[in-house]
């Protein structure tokens, strides 16, 4: 439990090993539950998602936790990094925002 007193569920966390580690998901989208006191796993992407259908996904009025695997080309081949989002509009509520 973080110090915020929320909850990771495993599912969050097996999640996250299968994108790190056998890249099964272009991205994993991760929300509060009703009550606000676990994170769990809201959608998964397979392999060949796109940007255009991660950013699809991403709700207008509430929070939302995101890893993304990117891919990208620096001139020695072929790289991926993990990227951590926090997709928190303005339109959110203030206690989503603040967890």
């Amino acid at each position: 439990m973080g110090m915020s007193g929320v909850a990771v569920c495993d599912e969050v966390v097996e999640s996250y090993q299968s994108l790190k580690l056998g890249h099964k998901h272009k991205y994993v989208i991760f929300k509060l539950n009703d009550d606000l006191t676990e994170v769990v796993v809201d959608f998964k992407a397979e392999a060949n998602a796109t940007y255009d259908d991660f950013v699809g996904k991403l709700p207008e009025n509430d929070c939302r936790y995101v890893v993304f695997d990117f891919e990208y080309n620096a001139g020695e081949g072929q790289r991926n990094k993990i990227l951590f989002v926090v997709w928190a509009p303005d339109t959110a509520k203030i206690k989503s925002k603040m967890l």
